[in-house]
């Protein structure tokens, strides 16, 4: 059997990298004879990291003629998007399923229309063309607030053979889209199923002062070019700031880090806007570019609040109590589903002193809040084989026109 994953893969946001890896871990357990073709971003990036057959979103190997770099750059954009859809209808030929795995694939945050929805459209045409199943599994959707954008993502939404989505909103949200739903499902984020740290509650010493870990993000408004994006940008730098030096003053220490790399530089401006001295020691700083690297991160914190969506799985994956600082619907349906609902704020406009206020909260009852986290883990966990199970029955069980045997033994 072969599979193609495709994604925003090695693009340098450690949530989505977290997906690809989760997926991986489940293929390659229950699918071990499988040829794997991850088709994303970046792939330099993905194959030396996960061994892996890659390939680009347009379709081209490091071996591409001249020729054809010079018709596409010579004949112009449609042209060259003709050209990739004839080489990706030729990769798609001997594919049997191609999965995406995770992900905001269904919105369209910081995108143009022809950026990624029109390359999951692209995809999702060539598998169909090709008699490929597609599966979306355990997707986030929604919003999408661009009309063309809409049309790529719905229409290669339809596609679909299998379709599960990471919560609530994303389910209502594709039915909104006028999408039959009936036959999708409901599971957890993926990035639930990787292989977490080891850690000791027993160790973890109360009398010491508290640790509060802080998840920036070089957040500039939704759409690409908002037109407020310095005002929102500077506030937020602003405020973020502020919460750390008051809580260093409080006696807490203070870990700042990050699930993107285009977080550097929120970072680098974050420490600008903190004074030099005074309570400056109680801060540290950790450059993450990977899930393990933040659940590392998290592991050394009492506390944490974050912006984006896989820092925020990271915390509570680990039973660490979160207070979410989101920019979409998915941070408040995550935290609803650890019934946290009340520790959400919106990034362009939370408030400096509830936060403060909720973190003291938190910290009062710590060890009752952990095993409240605990248990909806546990629960997770058995949702997760679940969809395994149904994968392999419904989408991974028959190449094309053949059962597979080991997948067979697999289900007994």
């Amino acid at each position: 059997m072969k599979i193609a994953l495709l994604g925003q893969f090695g693009s340098g946001n450690s949530g989505n990298d977290g997906s690809l890896e989760a997926m991986l871990g489940f293929l390659r357990g229950a699918l071990p004879d499988a040829n794997l073709l991850c088709v994303c971003s970046n792939p330099a990036t993905i194959r030396e990291r996960f061994r892996l057959d890659v390939i680009g979103l347009r379709a081209r190997r490091a071996s591409v003629s001249r020729t054809r770099r010079w018709l596409e750059s010579g004949l112009g954009r449609n042209f060259g998007r003709l050209v990739s859809l004839v080489s990706i209808l030729r990769i798609m030929g001997d594919v049997d399923v191609m999965v995406i795995p995770g992900t905001g694939i269904l919105d369209d945050f910081q995108e143009s229309p022809f950026g990624w929805p029109f390359i999951v459209y692209w995809w999702c045409l060539a598998a169909r063309l090709r008699g490929a199943r597609i599966a979306f599994v355990s997707i986030g959707a929604g919003p999408i607030r661009g009309a063309l954008s809409r049309w790529f993502l719905t229409s290669a939404a339809r596609m679909a053979t299998y379709r599960s989505y990471r919560d609530d909103f994303s389910l209502r949200y594709v039915r909104g889209l006028g999408i039959d739903t009936a036959p999708d499902h409901r599971f957890p984020d993926l990035a639930f199923g990787l292989q977490a740290p080891a850690q000791s509650d027993a160790v973890r010493d109360r009398q010491k002062p508290a640790t509060i870990g802080i998840g920036v993000m070089r957040y500039r408004g939704w759409e690409r070019d908002h037109a407020d994006a310095e005002a929102i940008y500077a506030t937020y730098v602003e405020k973020i700031a502020e919460v750390a030096r008051r809580l260093m003053d409080g006696g807490h220490d203070v870990r700042l880090f990050m699930g993107d790399t285009s977080d550097e530089k929120a970072l680098d401006d974050i420490l600008a806007a903190l004074p030099e001295t005074g309570s400056r020691g109680r801060l540290s700083v950790a450059r993450t570019t990977s899930l393990q690297a933040v659940m590392d991160e998290v592991l050394k914190v009492d506390v944490a609040i974050v912006s984006r969506f896989h820092n925020l799985l990271c915390a509570l994956k680990l039973n660490r109590p979160a207070l979410s600082l989101g920019y979409a619907e998915k941070n408040d349906e995550l935290m609803a589903a650890f019934d946290r609902a009340e520790f959400c704020q919106h990034i362009e406009r939370f408030d400096v002193e509830l936060v403060l206020r909720q973190v003291a909260m938190v910290l009062d009852d710590l060890t009752a809040t952990e095993n409240v986290i605990a248990r909806h883990n546990t629960a997770i966990r058995a949702e997760l084989v679940r969809q395994q199970n149904l994968l392999l029955a419904q989408v991974l069980v028959r190449r094309r026109g053949k059962t597979l045997p080991l997948v067979q033994d697999a289900l007994r």
